[in-house]
């Protein structure tokens, strides 16, 4: 099968957004920017406005985030998140099964939520794997608590790779498995460094995987990758 490709677009604002952003304050009086297209840029220098975790909550304070809107704040853009296809939801619903039943009560598994990394990157990778902690965290993980992220990418493969894989490094998350579920392989990174992770391996759909922190936790690829 060839694998299908998708341009991952950022999030516009219309113009009134544009406005409630200022109301809101987070645009502030005297920011010289501008609204072209549905992107904000900086006036005169052509640079995107870029927004901090506390305005990506802001904005859906002042509601012109929606609760059914689907984004992720990355390098201070918000991203919209591609739709979720039937392999892509195939593997990650295995995953869970799989991951639950191997993990028990040594770490905690989360499913599509974010993880806050630094003060411009609210990432949701499709599972994590959180250390374990009695009271289940009450706020967002960040990259101390996380023992692995796990990308499932079906149209999204170039961009996980390129843009998400080398943020993961740059703070620090230990290991990251991307399941391409049209290559039916697994990427496994780890040893991250500042600009990417110093190790890559691709595990076929004959193969096991055990994330390095829990080496006795077993997955077989085959169980959770659609054919």
């Amino acid at each position: 099968m060839a694998m299908q490709t998708t341009v991952v677009e950022r999030r516009r604002f219309n113009m009134n957004e544009y406005y409630a952003l200022a109301e809101a304050g987070i645009l502030a009086p005297d920011e010289r920017v501008e609204l072209l297209d549905g992107h904000i840029f900086q006036k005169y220098t052509g640079v995107r406005r870029r927004f901090t975790v506390a305005e990506y909550y802001a904005m859906a304070q002042a509601g012109i985030l929606t609760s059914d809107e689907r984004v992720e704040l990355l390098a201070g853009e918000l991203i919209n998140m591609a739709a979720i296809g039937s392999r892509h939801a195939f593997c990650v619903r295995w995953l869970i099964k799989a991951l639950v039943i191997a993990l028990g009560n040594l770490a905690i598994l989360d499913a599509q939520n974010p993880v806050r990394l630094g003060v411009r990157n609210e990432p949701q990778p499709d599972l994590t794997v959180l250390r374990w902690q009695d009271e289940g965290y009450p706020e967002l993980p960040g990259p101390e608590d996380t023992l692995l992220v796990i990308e499932v990418a079906d149209t999204t493969v170039g961009f996980d790779r390129h843009h998400k894989i080398p943020m993961y490094a740059m703070y620090g998350i230990p290991e990251v498995w991307l399941f391409d579920v049209n290559a039916r392989q697994v990427e496994v990174y780890d040893e991250p460094l500042a600009g990417g992770y110093e190790r890559v391996r691709v595990v076929g759909p004959a193969g096991i995987l055990a994330p390095a922190a829990l080496p006795h936790v077993t997955i077989s690829v085959s169980e959770v990758m659609p054919e």
